[in-house]
C-alpha cells in the first residue's frame, strides 16, 4: 500500500486564509434529479398515505408488507431484542442510556415568572413538544447510539409520544437497534425508511401519526426530504460530513492522534480530519503514524480516500493562534490534546463537541461519555449547538397585566402603534386606559 500524502499548511504564509477554504469547501451542490423525486415522493405520500409508503417501501427496500398493519412493529419484538442481547452487550448499552440520560436531565428547562410593582406578572412557560419523530438506518447498519442520542434527550423533555421510523430491507432488523429503542422508552416503531418515511411523520397517514419534529440521520433522500419538509414540522439540521480538529503541543502519543483522525475518517470518503501543532517534527511524526497504522485498518480505503482529499496537517506558531485557527473552522469535534486544556478552552468559541485532555478520544462522546453526539457540521457550530433536551421542549411567553399595568403600557403601545398606523392595534390597547382621552 502507497503512502499517503496529506496537505500540509503553514498559518504563516500569505494566501493560507484562502488555502485553508480551499480545503474545508466541499461539493455540496444539491442533486436536482434526487430533489425532483424526493418532491414526487412527499405528494404521492401526503396523497396517498399508506398505500404510497408501502407500495416504495416495497420498491426501494424489497419489503413484503400487503397492509398497513403491517408497517408497524410489535412492540413486544423490543423487548425480545433486549432479552436476546449478551451480558456484555445489554451492559454496554445500559452504560451508554445511563450516561445519557444523567447528562440530559442537566439540560432541562424550567418555566420562570416574575412580579413587576404594578402587580403584572412576566415570564416564560416551558412545554415538551406532544410527538416526535426519529429516524434510524436500518438494515445491515447498526447505530443503536444514534437511537440512545436521540431518544433520551426526546423522553428526558416529557416528550409525550416518540416515534421510530426505520428501514427494514427484505425484511432484515437490526438487534441492537431494537435494543436501544427499547432501553429508551421508543412508544412505537415503524418499519420503513427513505424519503417517504420522512414524508409520514411530516404530514401523517391513517396509521402513522404526524410529528411535531423529526431527528436522526440519513442518506441524502432523507436528508432532502427533511430539508423539504421544514416548516410543516421541525427538525434537527441537515448534517454534513463528519468532522475532527485535534490541537496537540507535540507531546501526545503520534500513534493516538493518528487513530482519533482515523475515527472519523472512516465514516466516509468526504469526512474530514485536520491536526494543528506548533510542531513540525510531531506533524512529521503523525504523518508516519498514519502510514504506519492505515494498513492494518479495515476501512483503510475509505480512510485513505478521505485523508488525501480532505485532510489537513496546519503548522501554527503557538497555541493561541491553534485556537484562532480552529475558530475559524469551527469544527465538529474537536480534540485539545495538550498539557493544559482547561486554559487553551477558554480561547475556543467554535466547537460541537470538546475533548479535552490527551486521554479524551473523541470516539468516546460518539457512544458513552454523555454529551449528545449529534453536533452541528460544516462550521455551523458557529451559530448551532448539539443536539439536547432543549430540542425537544418549547417556550410560550407569559403576560398578565393588572389594571395598572394594562393603564401603563397601554400609553405606551398607542404611541407606537398610531406611530405604525394600525389604529385596531392602538384602539385595543386604549380600551383598558384608565383616563381615556
Amino acid at each position: 500500500m502507497s503512502a499517503i500524502s496529506i496537505t500540509r499548511l503553514d498559518s504563516q504564509a500569505d494566501n493560507f486564509n484562502q488555502q485553508l477554504q480551499a480545503q474545508l469547501a466541499w461539493d455540496e451542490s444539491d442533486d436536482l434529479s434526487v430533489h425532483q423525486r424526493v418532491l414526487e415522493i412527499i405528494a404521492e405520500v401526503r396523497k396517498n398515505g399508506d398505500k404510497a409508503v408501502i407500495e416504495y417501501s416495497n420498491r426501494f427496500d424489497q419489503c413484503q408488507f400487503k397492509k398497513p398493519s403491517d408497517l408497524q412493529l410489535d412492540p413486544a419484538k423490543l423487548k425480545q431484542a433486549w432479552d436476546s442481547l449478551s451480558a456484555e452487550k445489554a451492559d454496554a448499552l445500559q452504560t451508554a442510556a445511563n450516561r445519557i440520560r444523567a447528562y440530559a436531565e442537566e439540560q432541562k428547562m424550567q418555566s420562570w415568572q416574575y412580579t413587576e410593582e404594578d402587580g403584572t406578572v412576566l415570564g416564560q412557560k416551558v412545554t415538551a413538544l406532544d410527538r416526535a419523530g426519529l429516524y434510524v438506518p436500518g438494515g445491515k447498519a447498526s447505530y443503536p447510539s444514534s437511537v440512545l442520542m436521540n431518544a433520551i434527550p426526546a423522553k428526558v423533555a416529557g416528550v409525550g409520544e416518540l416515534i421510530m421510523v426505520v428501514p427494514t430491507p427484505a425484511g432484515e432488523t437490526n438487534p441492537m437497534v431494537l435494543a436501544a429503542a427499547y432501553l429508551a422508552g421508543v412508544d412505537k416503531v415503524f418499519t420503513i425508511g427513505g424519503a417517504q418515511a420522512v414524508a409520514a411523520l411530516a404530514y401523517g397517514t391513517a396509521s402513522i401519526p404526524a410529528v411535531d419534529k423529526i431527528v436522526g440521520p440519513g442518506n441524502i433522500y432523507v436528508a432532502t426530504a427533511k430539508k423539504m419538509v421544514f416548516g410543516q414540522v421541525g427538525i434537527d439540521m441537515i448534517a454534513g460530513p463528519s468532522e475532527i480538529l485535534v490541537i496537540c503541543d507535540g507531546q501526545t502519543n503520534p500513534d493516538w492522534i493518528a487513530m482519533d483522525l482515523f475515527s472519523q475518517a472512516e465514516h466516509d470518503e468526504n469526512a474530514q480530519a485536520i491536526l494543528i501543532s506548533d510542531d513540525s517534527a510531531f506533524l512529521e511524526s503523525v504523518e508516519q503514524s498514519i502510514n504506519k497504522l492505515l494498513p492494518e485498518m479495515e476501512r483503510a480505503e475509505i480512510i485513505r480516500a478521505s485523508l488525501q482529499s480532505r485532510g489537513v496537517l496546519i503548522k501554527v506558531a503557538d497555541l493561541n493562534e491553534a485556537a484562532e485557527v480552529a475558530n475559524q473552522i469551527a469544527p465538529e469535534h474537536l480534540e485539545l490534546s495538550v498539557a493544559d486544556p482547561e486554559t487553551l478552552n477558554r480561547k475556543i468559541r467554535n466547537a460541537g463537541a470538546i475533548f479535552m485532555g490527551r486521554y479524551t478520544a473523541e470516539a468516546l462522546g460518539d457512544y458513552c461519555a454523555g454529551p449528545n453526539h449529534v453536533l452541528p457540521t460544516s462550521s455551523t457550530a458557529r451559530y448551532s449547538s448539539p443536539l439536547g433536551v432543549y430540542d425537544f421542549q418549547k417556550r410560550s411567553s407569559i403576560i398578565n397585566c393588572s389594571a395598572q399595568g394594562a393603564d401603563k403600557l397601554g400609553k405606551t403601545a398607542s404611541v407606537l402603534a398610531r406611530g405604525e398606523s394600525l389604529t385596531a392595534h392602538a384602539r385595543s390597547a386604549e380600551y383598558r386606559i384608565k383616563e381615556r382621552t
